[in-house]
């Protein structure tokens, strides 16, 4: 028997394991420290009413003969679950057909399994970058080519910045994770245009996209013209609507996307029936409850306190004259922190308690500059911010 050696790549610890751990080790040393966390993207706040009444009912459903679940009659997900993404997507004005909706548990999984179906392939991500694109790449061998995201280019890299090298995948976040910044549709445009060109797929992480309050600014990429001749969305519930421990969200392969004369979509759940059982019942139902009308107002109410404590952190900033991007239409808050982030990271653990985490976990790019999260409570995120520019 042999192993897959690509795990040997890897960096010993994942950026946020290690976060944990010094985290832990000053508390320890330091039990009566208040310690205010930034750091992950957590969600604090509850689930709301219509989908704690979603799960209530769903569950109820489990325990009577007539409505009892078992294995999920489709990998892709319960009929009126697709058909409720789909309507939510065309309530902005994106027509999706639900069978392109397929449902899973959360969009980190598919954005690192869909990798499963391309075989070999060269993948472009931008830097600074969410950690796991680039971890899920180094264990499939995949060669990984870097776009510079920075202070100049407002940490949104554009085609321009790739360099002759053919690519076969292309990572967009948008807003993105971590710097907060969000593409325009022009800009949104010369990926495209970028993907069709070269015969690429576009992977479009659209996991914050309900924190973008600008109405000129996309939420998907198939508002773009040719978006769907060359990309996959990926959606979730866990920062929409607080799933980050109930795990639901979706994948969207238009019908007309194929390479080499196999379409995506067909093959994508070709494997998910030989791999996943589907989402269970009672998720499926809260995540339909949140498509409604109240499950929706609910969620925009959750999204509205996180923004509000973006605009306390962003506020203290402006204050300070710390430059950042961030906040606005993002729960991430991307600051300048003038010196190596990891120092930075100490600095404010052990000098204001707070816990960030440092630029530098998120690529090359990111050394000197630092993430905070919105995701805390009001209390915590005002006390914080006062710390942070306290002298």
């Amino acid at each position: 028997m042999t192993l897959n050696k690509n795990f040997n790549n890897l960096k010993q610890s994942y950026l946020f394991v290690e976060i944990a751990k010094r985290v832990e080790a000053y508390k320890a040393a330091n039990p009566d420290a208040d310690v205010i966390r930034l750091g992950i993207g957590d969600v604090t706040r509850p689930l709301t009413p219509a989908v704690i009444d979603a799960l209530h009912k769903a569950s109820a459903e489990m325990g009577t003969p007539d409505g009892f679940r078992g294995y999920s009659p489709d990998s892709a997900g319960y009929p009126w679950l697709r058909e409720a993404i789909a309507d939510y997507y065309a309530q902005s004005g994106v027509k999706i057909n639900a069978g392109e909706v397929q449902v899973n548990d959360g969009a980190k999984s598919d954005l690192g399994n869909f990798f499963d179906i391309l075989g070999e392939v060269k993948v472009l991500v931008p830097d600074p970058v969410y950690p796991a694109y680039v971890d899920t790449n180094i264990m499939f061998g995949n060669p990984i080519f870097y776009v510079a995201g920075n202070e100049a280019n407002g940490f949104l890299p554009m085609p321009s910045g790739v360099g002759s090298t053919r690519l076969d995948v292309i990572y967009i976040c948008s807003p993105n994770n971590p710097t907060g910044a969000v593409y325009s549709k022009e800009q949104l445009a010369e990926w495209v245009d970028y993907a069709l060109d070269n015969n690429a797929l576009i992977l479009f992480d659209a996991a914050y996209a309900e924190f973008i309050s600008e109405p000129s600014l996309p939420k998907s990429i198939f508002e773009i013209d040719g978006a769907r001749k060359c990309a996959v969305e990926f959606g979730t519930f866990s920062k929409m609507a607080g799933f980050t421990g109930t795990r639901c969200g979706w994948v969207i392969i238009p019908d007309e996307l194929e390479y080499g004369g196999a379409k995506l979509g067909k093959m994508w759940y070709r494997r998910q029936s030989v791999k996943f059982n589907g989402v269970p019942y009672i998720i499926q139902r809260a995540a339909e409850a949140v498509m409604s009308a109240q499950g929706l107002k609910e969620a925009r109410e959750l999204i509205a306190y996180y923004r509000e404590n973006a605009k306390t952190i962003t506020s203290a900033l402006d204050k300070a004259g710390i430059k950042y991007t961030g906040g606005k239409n993002s729960p991430y808050v991307w600051l300048k922190c003038g010196r190596p982030s990891w120092d930075y990271f100490d600095y404010l653990l052990t000098e204001k308690n707070i816990v960030g985490t440092p630029g530098a976990g998120f690529g090359v790019n990111g050394e000197g500059w630092f993430r905070l999260t919105a995701f805390g409570t009001h209390g915590n995120t005002i006390k914080a911010a006062e710390r942070l520019v306290s002298q």
